[in-house]
């Protein structure tokens, strides 16, 4: 059924829906722009929509009492925000707010939570993609207590390459810092370790990624199980075009 919607949806959970299924909910999916910075989840906030990107990455932030941020994972055409709303939950305890403008498709939480009690193959969609994430911010966490900040940049390079087309992405250093919890000389000095390598290239507000391959290379164990594990429970994400 995946390619009955190819042309309508650019979202991989919304394109793997039996046609039956979403035509249940469809009606009520409503396409807005997202900007960069846009809040779509604040902490111990009732959720009032769900959203399926159609493009652009969201970050889901973690806060500690005395102000420390840390991302601990980030959704684009593949996935939907916030996963709490699956499980029927009405709050977390995570930020989570646009990393890169883009857009998606949003549906009022109460209207998520009827379909996913009606129909088994949302369900069981949406709960795998939950998992996904888990597994996603488990290995985020385990990152950044075993792996050198720079193969952890090249991880997060990687990903966000993996939500975007083409191989620029809008990403400022302060941004970064924040993202991967260090300082920001630290993402200074590990983005011409990558630069030096030929891997990427950095200037104000941008990183384009130069060597694929090479990058994956250097990341080396940092990136990839998450991204098989989407793969087996999901299914294939979007194909990138071509660099």
């Amino acid at each position: 059924m995946v390619d009955v919607w190819q042309s309508r949806f650019r979202n991989n959970l919304l394109r793997r829906l039996p046609e039956t299924s979403l035509e249940r909910f469809a009606p009520q999916l409503e396409r807005i722009p997202l900007p960069r910075s846009y809040h779509l989840s604040s902490p111990h906030q009732p959720m009032e929509f769900a959203y399926f990107f159609e493009s652009g990455i969201a970050s889901v932030v973690v806060r500690s009492p005395e102000g420390q941020h840390s991302e601990i994972g980030i959704i684009g055409r593949d996935g939907m925000c916030p996963a709490s709303a699956i499980l029927g939950v009405d709050a977390d305890p995570f930020f989570v707010h646009m990393q890169i403008q883009g857009e998606a498709y949003r549906i009022p939480a109460p209207a998520l939570k009827a379909v996913l009690l009606e129909d088994r193959e949302v369900h069981s969609l949406f709960s795998r993609y939950t998992q996904a994430l888990a597994v996603q911010q488990a290995y985020t966490a385990l990152s950044n207590a075993a792996h050198h900040i720079d193969e952890r940049l090249a991880r997060w390079i990687l990903m966000c390459h993996d939500r975007v087309d083409g191989d620029d992405i809008s990403l400022t250093h302060e941004f970064m810092s924040v993202m991967l919890a260090v300082r920001r000389p630290s993402v200074t000095t590990a983005l011409h370790v990558l630069e030096g390598k030929k891997l990427i290239y950095s200037e104000r507000g941008m990183v384009s990624v130069r060597n694929r391959g090479g990058l994956e290379a250097f990341a080396r164990d940092a990136y990839g199980e998450c991204e098989k594990e989407y793969e087996r429970l999901i299914g294939a994400a979007l194909s990138r075009p071509a660099s």
